[in-house]
Formats: C-alpha cells, structure tokens, sequence
C-alpha cells in the first residue's frame, strides 16, 4: 500500500514511525512532516489543508488510503472533498467527515450529542453575545471554578478555569464581545466543574464497530507540579494505573458503546479516531471533551504500545471490516517526555541546532517542532522532541526518557521532570 500522512507533528511521527513497520507498506509520505518523519518515509511540502495539492499528489504516488493527523483539515472537510471528487471518491480517509468533525469542531454541538445520547457529562448551557445577561444569571448558579469554552476550534486556547465569579463574568463577555478568541468565541458553553482525575481514552472506528486503544494522562501545564501556563503536552503516560480494567469496562458501556450508537442514529458516517477526554470521579467517568482526531502527545506512549499492524487496523477502518482485525498491546508502561524551546508557551526562537540525537539508543525521540537543513536538524517550534521509554514501572519507563533527554542538546531547551511522579503512588 501507499500511504499518505498529513500533519508535522510528534503525533504524525508516531504513525509513521509504526506504519513504516507494516508488511503491507509500499511507500509511506508526509505533508509536510518534520526531520523525524523524513526517517519513515519521504517528506512533501505540502499545507495540510491545500486540499487541491493532496489531491495532484494523491493522484501523482497512487496513494491508497490517507490519515489525517490534525483537526483543522477535518473540520475544513478534507473528508468530504475525497468523496465528492471522482478521482479521489474510492480512496479511503481516516478522519471523519465534516459532520463528525463538529464532536471538536464545536463545543455547543458535542455537549448537545451527549445530552441526547445519554452520555455522562457536566452540566452546561450555551450563550451568544444577545444572551450575554442569560450568561450572567447562569454563572451565579454554579460553584467554582468556572468553565468557559469557546464554541469553535481556537488552537488549544479556548477554554479558561477561573475561581472568581466576578473573573468569569469579564471573560464571558470578553469572549462574546470583544472577541478575545476571534470568531471561535461567537457562542461560549459554560459548564459545570468535573471533579476527579483527568484521563484521555482514544478509539478507533470504522462507523460500525471500534476498538478501544490504551489509555493516556498528558502533562499541559509548562512548570513542574502542574504549575504555570497550559501547552500542548509536556508529556504523557499509558498505561494509566487509575484506570484499571473495571473502569475502562464503564467508559465502554457508558460512554464508548453511547457514542457510537449515536454516530450512527444522527446519520453520520464517522471513520477515524475518537480522543475522548475523561474524568474519573471514584470510579465514575464522565466526558470533558471530544477530539476528532488522536491528542498528542499522547500518540507518542500510545501507538507504541499497540502490537498489531497498524495499518491493517486502518485499512480495517477504510473497508469497514475493522470488526475482523487482530488488535493486541503490549503491557509495558510508556512515557514520554517532551523537550521544548526557551519561552514556550510564550515567545521562543526557531533554528537551534540539535545535536546528538544518534546518542540515544534505549528511547524512541518523535520529532515534533524540527526541520532539516543540510543535514542538521534545527528547532522549528515550541515543542520540539518527545523522547518515548518503555518500563515495567512508570520511574523506570520515565527515567530513560530523561537519561536521553539530558544527552540531547540545542540551546534554550527545557523540559520538566516530573512526568508521571503523581502517578507513582497508585
């Protein structure tokens, strides 16, 4: 098979990482991929949403099937260009089409999915700038902190926790008014505070059946203690140890088996990935959010613990036949850790060079902000690396991540040592 991944991130190096490992694999490209990605396969300049140019290259390297790594692609509807297009039609995407997209795409549209498909979730109401007073009225009727989502997609920046009425108040209207997250926040879902511990399940589905992937916790905090600004991830851990196999059995009857049934009762043809972002409360889950596509850096502790060939689960996804596949993982703990540049989340500089990446022999480095030039690699973005260990223990899987970490170098490079140390106690 030819294989084509779209996104540049940690995430897409982790697929291709894993599908350059399938017996079925022919040619494996990436648009646009990172100085990672180009050790898997080869590396196109292409945007992930320059739908015209996917199609000339689908067409060009007889492309059999397509993953979608990033949301803004599916909510833009990559999807829905194949099969309206008569020379892409028949060539399957992972990642659901537009409709399914709105589980991420919008806020309002997930939060009402779960209402109506009985899937436990906090208590919510949504607001526009006309209903701003509304707003205010149903704040007062909630204990803090207070949960603000803007309705749309906002880079990971569209959800504020604040413990002061008052605070919440500002914000709301600095969403709705001001527009603080551009067009994203012309509709705010405020809901209830979820109590609990915080836990990413990911399934795979083909529309019909799915599979249930290893769960994760991420680290988005940049300061050790879960202290300071929010990132994309710091790091990541799978599997989780407070999500045991009881549990996991209530996300499937609770929350997995009510999603998919719903996909199908709305009419929408969902084929991908489902990141459902969970609270544990006491052995209870209940859903915070719904991401269309697999989180990272999750991917990077999931997908090297799943053992079956992971293309022959995503051609299983494309034929709906997933039903029929083999999917095993393996029991190891994985734990990454995520080195970034100086400054991040805030202003940082892009092209450090890297070094001694050819010194780490006992971890997998994902690339996540990196390009090449002339044979070096070079920062490229706020998170740069993902160093992926495995253990029989968390500390142990986490050491080797750090043991690497320290021997890689590039100017302003940063990373927190504490992946996992709460986990440790369980």
């Amino acid at each position: 098979m030819n294989v084509l991944i779209l996104g540049s991130g940690g995430r897409e190096h982790a697929f291709a990482w894993k599908i350059a490992q399938s017996k079925s694999l022919q040619n494996l490209y990436i648009a646009p991929g990172n100085a990672g990605t180009a050790y898997c396969g080869t590396n196109v300049n292409l945007g992930v949403n320059d739908f015209e140019g996917i199609k000339n290259l689908v067409w060009e390297k007889d492309i059999d099937l397509v993953l979608v790594g990033p949301e803004d692609p599916l909510v833009n509807g990559i999807h829905d260009f194949f099969l309206n297009d008569e020379v892409l039609k028949d060539i399957p995407v992972i990642g659901p089409k537009k409709d399914g997209a709105q589980l991420e795409g919008s806020k309002d549209f997930s939060k009402q999915f779960m209402v109506k498909h009985g899937v436990p979730t906090a208590r919510y109401e949504s607001f526009t700038k006309d209903s701003l007073e509304e707003g205010y009225k149903f704040l007062n009727t909630l204990d803090p902190p207070y949960v603000l989502k803007a309705d749309g997609l906002a880079a990971g920046k569209g959800v504020l926790i604040l413990q002061d009425l008052e605070e919440a108040k500002t914000e709301l209207k600095n969403m709705l008014v001001a527009s603080k997250f551009g067009s994203a926040g012309n509709r705010v879902v405020i809901e209830e505070f979820l109590k609990g511990i915080e836990l990413s399940v990911f399934v795979l589905t083909d529309g019909k059946s799915f599979k249930i992937l290893p769960a994760a916790k991420d680290y988005k905090r940049i300061g050790e203690g879960d202290t300071g600004l929010n990132t994309g991830g710091m790091g990541a851990v799978s599997p989780v140890p407070f999500a045991d196999a009881a549990f996991i059995k209530q996300v499937e009857e609770k929350v997995v088996k009510p999603t998919i049934s719903g996909l199908i009762k709305e009419g929408i043809d969902y084929r991908g990935f489902i990141f459902i972002g969970l609270m544990n409360n006491n052995g209870e889950p209940s859903v915070v959010e719904y991401n269309c596509r697999m989180g990272d850096p999750e991917t990077e502790v999931v997908i090297p613990r799943i053992k079956s060939d992971f293309l022959d689960l995503l051609d299983g996804v494309g034929r709906q036949t997933l039903h029929e596949k083999n999917y095993e993982t393996i029991s190891e703990i994985a734990t990454t850790v995520v080195m970034v540049s100086g400054g991040y989340p805030g202003n940082f500089e892009k092209g450090k060079k890297i070094s001694n990446l050819d010194t780490v022999k006992e971890s997998i480095v994902f690339h996540s902000g990196t390009r090449s030039e002339d044979d070096t690699v070079l920062t490229n973005g706020g998170r740069v690396l993902a160093i992926t260990s495995f253990g029989k223990t968390i500390e142990e899987a986490v050491q080797r991540s750090y043991v690497a970490a320290d021997k890689i170098k590039y100017e302003g490079k940063y990373f927190r040592r504490d992946i996992g140390k709460d986990l440790m106690n369980y």
